[in-house]
C-alpha cells in the first residue's frame, strides 16, 4: 500500500510517499481501506515531535479518517464492508489502509458521504464536547468564538446556534468572517482591524468564550467576559497565553480546559451519545463541515503546511481513494 510517511521529524515538505506492506489485523483489530483523511492541528505537531502523543518513526500523519472495513481480527463483530470513521489517535490516516482497534471504528449512516465523514467528527465532536459538557450553555447567552473560520471554530458557530446561543464570530479577515456569517454567526469581529475587547463590550460582553487559538487575543477575550462567564481553552496554535490571575477573580468567571481526546477515553458513553446527537443534527441539515480544499495523498504535506500557516478555512481533506465516495 501507499503511505505518506514522516521518516524524520521536520517540515511537511519532508514527508515521503512510500510503499508499505498491507496491514494485518490482530485480535480485536479492524483494517480500514481509507477513502479520505481530515487534516487537524495535531498533525502539524506530530511531524515536528511537538505533540503529547509521539508515534514511533516512521509514521503516516492523520488521526481522523473514513473508509470501509476490509478485514477484522478475532473477537470482532464489526462486519466487513461497514463504512466507518476511524479514530486513529495521532497517526495513520495518510495511507491507503490502516489497522486499529475495532472499538475505534464508528459506523456512519448511509446518508453521510465518506468525504463528509472524514471532515466531520473531530472538529464537531471537539466543539460539541466543549459547548455541551464544559460550557453549561443557557439559551440566549452570548458565545464568542475566536478563530471562528477554522474547522473547530465553524463547528462551534454551528453548534452554538443549534443550542440557542447568540454567536459572535471573530477571525482575521473579512473573507473568513463571510464564511462564518454563512454558517449562522449573528455578529462578527475582524480582530486584525477592530479592538476585540472594545467591540465585545459594545455587543454586551461574552458569557462563553471558545478559544482554539490562544496567543495575543486570549487576554482581550477574557477581559470582555461577563460575570460568571466560562472561558474554554481548546487549543493554542498562536501560543500558550498567560492570564493575570486577578481577571477570573474580578469577573467571577471560570477558565475550563477542553480535551476531547481524553474525554473519549474516560467518558466513552457520553462521547457516543454526543456522536449520535451530531449525526441527528447532520441529517436534519443543522450542522456540516465546510470543506474548503482537497489534496491527493501525495500532496498531503501541502495540506499540513496550510494548517501550519493558518490559511485554511474550515476543513482540509487528504483524498486517499475518492472512488469510495
Amino acid at each position: 500500500m501507499k503511505a505518506l510517511l514522516c521518516t524524520a521529524h521536520g517540515d511537511p515538505e519532508d514527508l515521503v510517499l512510500s510503499d508499505l506492506p498491507d496491514p494485518e489485523p490482530g485480535p480485536g483489530d479492524a483494517v480500514v481501506r481509507i477513502a479520505a483523511a481530515g487534516v487537524n492541528y495535531p498533525d502539524t505537531l506530530t511531524i515536528r515531535d511537538m505533540y503529547q502523543f509521539k508515534p514511533e518513526l516512521p509514521f503516516a500523519p492523520g488521526g481522523e479518517a473514513s473508509g470501509v472495513v476490509t478485514a477484522v481480527g478475532d473477537g470482532v463483530d464489526l462486519p466487513v464492508g461497514t463504512r466507518v470513521v476511524a479514530f486513529l489517535g495521532s497517526s495513520g490516516g495518510f495511507a491507503e489502509q490502516a489497522v486499529l482497534p475495532a472499538s475505534r471504528c464508528i459506523p456512519i449512516p448511509d446518508e453521510m458521504p465518506l468525504d463528509v465523514a472524514a471532515a466531520f467528527v473531530f472538529a464537531h465532536s471537539t466543539s460539541q464536547h466543549a459547548l455541551v459538557q464544559r460550557a453549561d450553555p443557557k439559551p440566549g447567552e452570548t458565545l464568542l468564538v475566536l478563530g471562528a473560520s477554522g474547522g473547530v471554530g465553524l463547528a462551534a458557530v454551528e453548534i452554538g446556534k443549534v443550542l440557542g446561543l447568540r454567536v459572535v464570530a471573530a477571525a482575521s479577515t473579512d473573507e473568513k468572517l463571510e464564511v462564518c456569517r454563512d454558517r449562522g454567526a449573528d455578529e462578527t469581529i475582524n480582530y486584525s482591524t477592530e479592538d476585540l475587547k472594545g467591540r465585545m463590550k459594545e455587543l454586551g460582553g461574552a458569557d462563553i468564550v471558545y478559544d482554539p487559538v490562544g496567543g495575543d487575543y486570549a487576554e482581550q477575550a477574557l477581559r470582555s467576559i461577563n460575570w460568571l462567564g466560562r472561558y474554554l481553552v481548546v487549543g493554542f496554535p498562536a501560543g500558550i497565553p498567560s492570564f493575570p490571575a486577578n481577571l477570573p477573580l474580578l469577573k467571577g468567571c471560570d477558565i475550563r480546559g477542553v480535551f476531547w481526546g481524553r474525554f473519549t477515553e474516560l467518558q466513552p458513553a457520553d462521547n457516543m451519545a454526543n456522536l449520535a446527537q451530531l449525526t441527528q443534527w447532520y441529517l436534519a441539515g443543522k450542522v456540516a463541515p465546510h470543506i474548503s480544499a482537497r489534496y491527493p495523498l501525495e500532496r498531503g504535506g501541502e495540506a499540513i503546511r496550510a494548517m501550519m500557516d493558518r490559511t485554511a478555512v474550515g476543513k482540509l481533506l487528504v483524498e486517499v481513494d475518492p472512488s469510495q465516495y
